[in-house]
């Protein structure tokens, strides 16, 4: 069920476009915002505003990674596996990552505060290897002992 206040936002973004389907990224990240993710009730409602089917639309939430299907935990970590990412530590920092916080990708701390997500890239290669959390880049982590600085401003 969406509240009355998401449908607003939803309707206003749709008048942004000549097809309401258009809005759909936007309608579900309104949801997402809310809720912390977006589960099938949401998805159906959301689907049923802007005049698709929830297949549809949950091909667009499943397809954009930034979307979340299931319940995630309150900082979400987005692990960039690209090639320069891999070239420069990747795997020292992913092994890091799941052992500090005792979890696998795609899996949530026990607590809900961590979620380890893989993403493709992160657009840093520069400065690989990197990951986000939430919205918070984190860079040049090729010195894992990094890691444990960037958690506990998360703890």
């Amino acid at each position: 069920m969406l509240t009355e206040q998401e449908k607003d936002q939803i309707r206003h973004e749709m008048a942004h476009y000549e097809d309401p389907r258009a809005a759909s990224i936007e309608a579900l990240k309104i949801v997402q915002k809310r809720h912390g993710w977006v589960s099938d009730e949401q998805l159906k409602a959301a689907a049923e505003l802007l005049g698709m089917s929830a297949e549809q639309l949950d091909s667009v939430a499943t397809f954009y990674n930034l979307i979340y299907r299931r319940p995630v935990g309150r900082h979400v970590i987005k692990l960039c596996d690209s090639v320069a990412c891999h070239i420069m530590g990747y795997d020292r920092l992913r092994e890091r990552l799941q052992q500090k916080l005792g979890i696998g990708l795609g899996q949530t701390t026990a607590d809900n505060r961590f979620t380890l997500l893989p993403i493709p890239c992160l657009g840093t290669c520069d400065h690989a290897p990197a990951m986000l959390v939430g919205d918070d880049l984190h860079r040049d982590l090729e010195d894992v002992s990094k890691v444990d600085a960037v958690l506990e401003q998360y703890r």
